[in-house]
């Protein structure tokens, strides 16, 4: 079984369709990894599982979502975002995408 390849890439700034929120990728999963009481009690629209979901830093929030692919889009406008867990996970960003790098000590 070949794994499907995902459309979005960690520190990218992404929309989310329905509920059209800003946020930047953190982590990608090849297919849904969640369990399945999350997937019937959240997962309301009924994405496949078998697609990449993505976990997502919601701009001017304190939490983060996990995603279906399809309900994923790029960010028209990719400025920052805000979020207490950037820092955590990324060392700067280019003006498009947020990037992993070293940090300084």
């Amino acid at each position: 079984m070949t794994m499907p390849s995902a459309k979005f890439h960690i520190g990218q700034l992404v929309r989310h369709e329905m509920f059209d929120y800003r946020g930047a990728i953190f982590d990608v999963d090849p297919v849904y990894s969640g369990t399945d009481q999350w997937y019937e009690q959240v997962a309301r629209s009924r994405p496949p599982k078998d697609a990449p979901w993505y976990h997502v830093m919601v701009h001017d929030a304190l939490h983060t979502t996990y995603v279906a692919e399809r309900n994923l889009k790029v960010e028209p406008d990719p400025t920052q975002i805000a979020h207490r867990l950037l820092g955590e996970y990324f060392t700067a960003f280019d003006g498009k995408s947020y990037l992993k790098g070293e940090k300084a000590n």
